[in-house]
């Protein structure tokens, strides 16, 4: 078998240019007359500059391209920026609203007066722990009035009777709340809700108690808040005549929860109307205690119990 013989240089004219290394190493040799010694020098040098240049031309490639991805790069950093900027201002166009729609829900559910909740607000969140609640054992329901408040609004003017109003909500939020009972067993969890029930009465829901006495307890402590109020700070008359309350609490026994799901709505309104006859038979006999009574769920219906609490013995009235 036969070696492969190396292709011979290629001929260049003498008018034709040199195109590749070879080329140009034949048309040195054949019109430059060199010695085969300098040719060979020549020839190194001239491969030295060529891989000169095409490292060169790499390097210039590879800046070229580096220079290109950075570029890119930069541009995507300053669009996403611009696109996180958006978003940013879309979030907080959208939390804007919700806050927005967040007030106007909450406001159109209190009284403008007092910040309490309305009534009729108030009788919705009842139904509601009415129909779900399985937790809690006991609960209050309440209804509080101003003792005489006609008196001090025809006789004081009706500025004094809004103040007084606005005080008695303050007192009513302030010391109507189930926590102190409770934050050991739930951890200070309080949904205690106050309303003002219309002109100078108000409601009031004490849901997670662990007893009947308890919220006895509570209405009790609002009845002498009210009362050892210095109401002279609000209107110096107010010392020869300070403001009273009587309240009416009726303690709700909540049992099994079938058993009022599907009449919530019944049994919010019978016990609010409970409370009212209970604040009634309080402000007529002027009494110094609140009145109270306890009831369970029979039959769908509201029944006193047979077992009352030691806590209610003093308080118990029939009106």
């Amino acid at each position: 078998m036969s070696m492969a013989q190396p292709l011979p240089d290629r001929t260049v004219d003498a008018s034709e240019s040199p195109r590749t290394a070879a080329d140009l190493r034949q048309w040195i040799r054949e019109h430059l007359g060199l010695s085969d010694e300098r040719a060979t020098a020549l020839f190194g040098r001239l491969d030295q500059v060529i891989a000169r240049q095409r490292q060169l031309i790499e390097e210039s490639k590879h800046e070229a391209i580096k220079a290109l991805s950075e570029g890119f790069a930069a541009k995507m950093e300053r669009l996403q920026h611009q696109l996180t900027e958006k978003d940013v201002t879309v979030s907080n166009i959208a939390r804007y609203f919700e806050e927005v729609v967040a007030d106007l829900t909450e406001k159109s559910h209190r009284d403008p007066k007092t910040k309490l909740l309305n009534f009729d607000w108030f009788m919705e969140r009842l139904e509601s722990f009415l129909a779900v609640e399985q937790r809690v054992r006991w609960c209050g329901v309440g209804v509080v009035d101003i003792s005489s408040f006609k008196w001090y609004n025809d006789t004081l003017g009706h500025a004094i009777g809004d103040r007084i109003i606005e005080r008695v909500a303050r007192i009513l939020s302030d010391q109507i709340r189930s926590e102190d009972f409770l934050a050991v067993e739930r951890a200070g969890e309080g949904r205690d809700l106050h309303a003002r029930f219309g002109g100078d009465e108000f409601c009031f829901l004490i849901p997670d108690l662990p007893g009947c006495g308890e919220a006895i307890e509570i209405a009790d402590r609002f009845k002498e808040a009210v009362e050892a109020y210095d109401w002279a700070r609000d209107d110096r008359r107010l010392s020869a005549r300070p403001v009273r309350v009587d309240v009416g609490v009726v303690c709700l026994q909540l049992g099994p929860i079938a058993e009022r799901r599907g009449v919530a709505r019944k049994l919010a309104a019978e016990l609010i109307n409970r409370a009212d006859t209970l604040m009634y038979g309080a402000k007529g006999k002027r009494a110094e205690h609140v009145y109270a009574t306890a009831v369970q769920i029979q039959n769908s219906q509201l029944a006193e119990l047979s077992d009352v609490p030691k806590s209610l013995g003093r308080r118990r009235s029939e009106p």
